[in-house]
């Protein structure tokens, strides 16, 4: 392997993922629950981008002005690609993190996001971080940083090693870096076939190695293959983000922040007998067996007033961004699955049903009648956002001028798909980020631009790019072999697409 790597995997492309926690819309209604000043937000840098799919799609659905660097120039030329087209500004580079955080020619930042990339690099490249933190985060600023965590990798920890030693040692040269995983994974069943003690003090194992044989190679190779990886518990981190002057703010799943769901009633006093902040986030990892935190950090955190926060929060905006009826009343927390109160989430969602922005304010005074306090509504925004059923949403103006760059950035990627299925988001310059719209549903967007008016005809339009590449749908585990199967499938597609999506993507701007 190649020295510019520094041990990272690549050989093999990162997934072309979209990362919400990093859009910094989001950071305002975690900090006012938290009781926060949240940051007006300018100039924003992602550190270790991937494909670029975040960095673009939130350049392009704000007027956020972004930096950031990749070290893979493969990945950095289509992060470079996408934002020439989107027109958004970016100014994305291919440079490792000492080249591109020693530049002289970048701004301070509002805000710097790393997702998925402390855990998997070395002592060197987490102080060259540190030291740009440091520098270059504004007073006021945050950080969102997520990272494997102790103890809920204490288990794993060793299996890891022994997968990336086979890999290394008895992989067979030149065979890939894909045959070198499947070869190493075959072999961790293997021992766990054999019954070690190692197996019997950690009978979870078994099940995470089952696991991790089901997902994309792409990602389980710059998960678990790379040279480093450390998870790290949460006081280490504290220790190493000290230099940079920066504290703990709160969690970015926005989940954490409802007990009920997390924590039983003995753990939840237990934590609120401990006075230090710090070790309280510790002491809660052990709670829930933390695996992965994602976290905003603040470089001068500061308290509202209790008048402030009540302000600042009745003016945040939110979106309903599923179908009303889709939208689950059961939510999944470190103690299980839990049941939502219908008699508060049904008439918020029914306020939110037709899809429009609307503040804390307004969905306060409309379910009063139903006996809501405010107190619960927040609650409610909270989960519900957790769950992905809404999304923050910007102001109309910022939107107006966005909206020429998604339709762009958008444009390009329902494009792409026509030869891909590895694209699944667009721009939304109502949420200032991405929304997960599925191949077939770009491909229906795509039929529409050009013309196509009906479902019927997007069907048509759909099938033809398929049948170019002899490719076929498969429905209940079966290929569907003959034209007028897959137009029946595809049609059916389209008339739900038309009648379920179809009005939210365009209250969302990219229809």
């Amino acid at each position: 392997m190649s020295d510019w790597t520094a041990g990272y995997v690549a050989d093999i492309g990162y997934t072309y993922g979209y990362y919400t926690e990093l859009n910094p819309l989001r950071v305002r209604l975690a900090f006012l629950n938290a009781g926060l000043v949240a940051p007006d937000i300018g100039a924003a840098c992602e550190l270790g981008f991937g494909q670029g799919m975040s960095t673009n799609l939130h350049a392009a659905a704000s007027v956020v002005q972004w930096c950031g660097t990749d070290f893979n120039p493969a990945q950095a030329a289509f992060a470079q690609e996408l934002a020439r087209v989107a027109g958004s500004g970016a100014q994305l580079f291919d440079e490792a993190f000492d080249q591109f955080c020693g530049r002289t020619d970048l701004p301070e930042f509002d805000y710097i996001g790393l997702h998925g990339i402390w855990s998997w690099i070395s002592d060197e490249n987490r102080a060259v971080i540190v030291d740009f933190i440091l520098r270059k985060l504004k007073v006021g600023g945050v950080l969102y940083i997520s990272y494997n965590t102790q103890p809920g990798w204490a288990a794993m920890v060793p299996m890891r090693d022994l997968l990336t030693e086979h890999a290394e040692v008895l992989g067979a040269d030149g065979a890939g870096i894909v045959n070198r995983i499947d070869s190493a994974l075959n072999f961790a069943e293997q021992l766990l076939a054999a019954n070690p003690s190692y197996a019997r003090a950690n009978p979870q194992i078994a099940e995470r190695i089952k696991k991790i044989k089901e997902q994309d190679r792409h990602y389980v190779a710059h998960e678990y293959f790379n040279r480093d990886w450390q998870p790290m518990a949460f006081a280490k981190m504290a220790q190493w983000l000290a230099p940079a002057k920066v504290q703990w703010a709160c969690s970015a799943h926005y989940l954490d922040a409802i007990d009920a769901v997390n924590l039983t009633l003995e753990q939840q006093a237990l934590l609120a007998s401990i006075p230090d902040a710090m070790f309280e986030q510790t002491t809660r990892d052990f709670c829930v067996n933390q695996q992965f935190r994602k976290d905003y950090w603040v470089k001068g955190a500061r308290q509202l007033t209790a008048l402030e926060q009540l302000e600042q929060l009745r003016a945040q905006r939110v979106i309903l961004v599923q179908p009303r009826a889709d939208v689950s009343l059961k939510i999944v927390g470190h103690l299980g699955e839990a049941t939502l109160q219908e008699a508060v989430y049904a008439p918020i969602l029914d306020q939110l049903a037709d899809h429009k922005p609307k503040t804390l304010a307004q969905l306060e005074q409309a379910v009063q009648s139903s006996g809501i306090q405010f107190a619960q509504l927040l609650q409610a925004i909270m989960v519900l956002s957790s769950s992905g059923a809404l999304l923050a949403a910007q102001d109309d103006a910022i939107t107006a001028k966005a909206k020429k760059h998604t339709e762009r950035l958008n444009s390009h990627l329902m494009g792409k798909v026509r030869s891909s299925n590895e694209l699944h988001y667009l721009a939304s310059p109502v949420t200032a980020g991405g929304v997960t719209v599925p191949r077939f549903e770009q491909l229906f967007l795509l039929a529409k631009q050009q013309g196509h008016k009906q479902p019927q005809d997007w069907a048509g339009f759909v099938w033809n790019v398929l049948a170019a590449q002899n490719q076929r749908l498969v429905k209940e585990g079966q290929t569907l072999q003959t034209a007028e199967e897959n137009l029946a499938e595809i049609n059916r597609q389209a008339i739900e697409f038309a009648n379920k999506r179809l009005p939210i993507l365009k209250a969302l701007q990219i229809a």
